[in-house]
């Protein structure tokens, strides 16, 4: 009687295995690329020293896309660098400011893959962390 319960509990097991397998696969729509190391410089033309801190990420919605990004990594941090380099203390206070600062970069992210790529690639740009001194 014990062997025919369980061969009905043992089939059931085996039905939700697949289920559960599929919920972990990723899903198809954006995938990010962050650049890693941080960003981290000094900011404003004050006789003080001063930080910028700034995690990026960028989303694209083209999985194929996350190799051709990867690959111009050294360009985009060359151009985001000389970027976050002009910014001052007082331009990246509010959040205004900070919107504006993600907007110049995914600009400045999307004309350089545009000029190497034929097309931008990149969907946004997110600062995942960005810290000032």
């Amino acid at each position: 009687m014990r062997k025919i319960l369980a061969l009905p509990l043992l089939l059931s097991l085996f039905a939700v295995l697949p289920a559960q397998a599929e919920d972990a696969a990723p899903a198809a729509g954006a995938q990010y690329v962050e650049l890693k190391p941080a960003f981290v410089g000094t900011v404003g033309p004050g006789p003080k020293i001063q930080y910028m801190k700034v995690d990026v990420a960028l989303r694209t919605n083209d999985p194929a896309a996350v190799p051709r990004i990867e690959y111009h990594d050294p360009l985009i941090r060359n151009t985001l660098v000389s970027l976050f380099g002009h910014e001052t203390l007082e331009s990246v206070a509010t959040l205004e400011g900070k919107e504006q600062l993600r907007s110049k970069a995914l600009e400045a992210v999307r004309e350089v893959l545009e000029e190497e790529e034929g097309e931008p690639l990149v969907d946004d740009l997110l600062f995942t962390n960005l810290v000032t001194q």
